[in-house]
This record gives C-alpha cells, structure tokens and sequence, in this order.
C-alpha cells in the first residue's frame, strides 16, 4: 500500500522519512510550473551565470513581477526551510523529485500557512515577490534556483520551458 503525502499545507510526521524517499524516486522533469504567478515562459529571461558582486555568478535566474505577486512552488515536495539569510533575504527552500533543492529568494512575505516540514503541491502559494537581502536595491523579482546533491546548481531556464 503506497503512503499518500499529507494534505498540501500540513506536515508529514511520521510519513517524512517514506516522502522523502519518495521524492528520490521521482525525477525532476520540465515544463516545472512557473513560480510566479501570472508569468508567461515567454516573458522570463536565462540570467544564469551572470556576473554578480564579489566575483560570484548567478545561480539561478531573476523572474520580476510586481511586490506582492504570489509565489508558486513549481513542484510537489517537503518544505524544507523557511527563514532568511544575507543574499537572499527572506527564502524558502523546497525538497523536490530527486531530492532537488529549490530556492525561493528575495521574498517579500511567507504564505500564512508555510512551515518547515510541510508537504506542498506543485502551484501552491507559498510566498510573495519582494526585494528582501542583496536585492533591496533593486526592484521586486524571485530569484528562483535548483540544486542537486551531485552536482550543485544547475540552471532552472530550461526547466521552465516548454520542451521543443
């Protein structure tokens, strides 16, 4: 008998652990949804690699949207961590297919009901656009990032795209 997630919004508790295997078994396969609300493929850009301060490289791609825009989850998954760092400000990190990590940074606010440990759906909100950390000179956009365990960041434009 398979174990089903728990309702999207409520944690796993015991069935974590069986979720998480779960999410290794699956792959991680495109056209994700995309994490803003409202945006077309057409309208995002491939910033990946681009010089940032420091002498880092951007790992990840911007999507600009108005503050307050939601913020979907672009994949089944646990969430892993919400809370802030000095890059992004206010993140939100999601365990998907494949134990890919993906990063939602800048945000302005968290959806009222995300918590550590919850098991969210592909489409959910989860939070809104905002300019928090480094961006706070710029305006309002997600930075939108993936990661594998293997391979560190990978470039998530492609993901995002229909495929040819």
């Amino acid at each position: 008998m398979a174990c089903q997630p728990p309702p999207s919004g409520e944690a796993g508790s015991w069935k974590t652990p069986y979720l998480y295997w779960q999410l290794q078994k699956a792959e991680l396969v495109g056209p994700l949804t995309m994490p803003v609300q409202g945006i077309q493929p057409g309208q995002i850009q491939d910033t990946w690699g681009a010089a940032r301060s420091e002498g880092r490289k951007h790992q990840g791609i911007d999507i600009f949207a108005r503050r307050g825009t939601a913020v979907l989850s672009t994949t089944q998954g646990i969430v892993r961590r919400v809370g802030t760092n000095s890059l992004g400000g206010k993140v939100i990190w999601i365990t998907g297919p494949n134990l890919s990590q993906h990063y939602y940074a800048h945000l302005e606010d968290y959806a009222a009901h995300i918590q550590e440990g919850d098991w969210v759906e592909a489409g959910e909100v989860i939070a809104y656009v905002g300019n928090t950390g480094n961006a706070k000179n710029t305006p309002p956009h997600l930075h939108y990032g993936i990661y594998f365990s293997k391979q560190g960041a990978t470039n998530p434009y492609p993901y995002l795209l229909p495929s040819s």
